[in-house]
């Protein structure tokens, strides 16, 4: 019986980022789905849908912590990765505190994402 292709959604405004961010975690072997804003997102993946999320901050619509914000509320416990260009040092404490399992400042290499989402995983299965 063939593995079962580990789930990871994208929620990034940039498309260079989604692209560049998926051709990596695909070619770890993890199945992508990628979503340019929290709308498309939350239209998209149930509530209950098993995976990670690697979230962007800075988004237009709805940003990155109101879509955190938005997870807790509906009861979502999808693990989230958080991802951002703001240097502000206060974002990781505050992106942990609100429930981020990581925290990633842009640019950062790609061992250190792939360390957190395999860490999401072996925790999961």
């Amino acid at each position: 019986m063939p593995l079962e292709k580990k789930q990871i959604y994208i929620l990034d405004d940039d498309e260079s980022v989604l692209r560049s961010l998926k051709l990596l975690m695909v070619s770890y072997g993890f199945e992508v789905a990628t979503f340019s804003s929290a709308e498309e997102f939350f239209s998209a993946v149930p509530n209950s849908a098993p995976g990670c999320l690697i979230l962007d901050i800075h988004m237009k619509g709805i940003n990155g912590w109101d879509t955190m914000q938005k997870l807790t509320e509906t009861g979502s416990t999808i693990p989230t990765i958080v991802i951002t260009a703001d240097k502000d040092e206060s974002f990781k404490e505050k992106a942990l505190k609100a429930g981020a399992v990581g925290f990633l400042q842009k640019p950062f290499e790609d061992h250190y994402l792939l360390h957190m989402v395999n860490r999401v995983f072996n925790k999961t299965t």
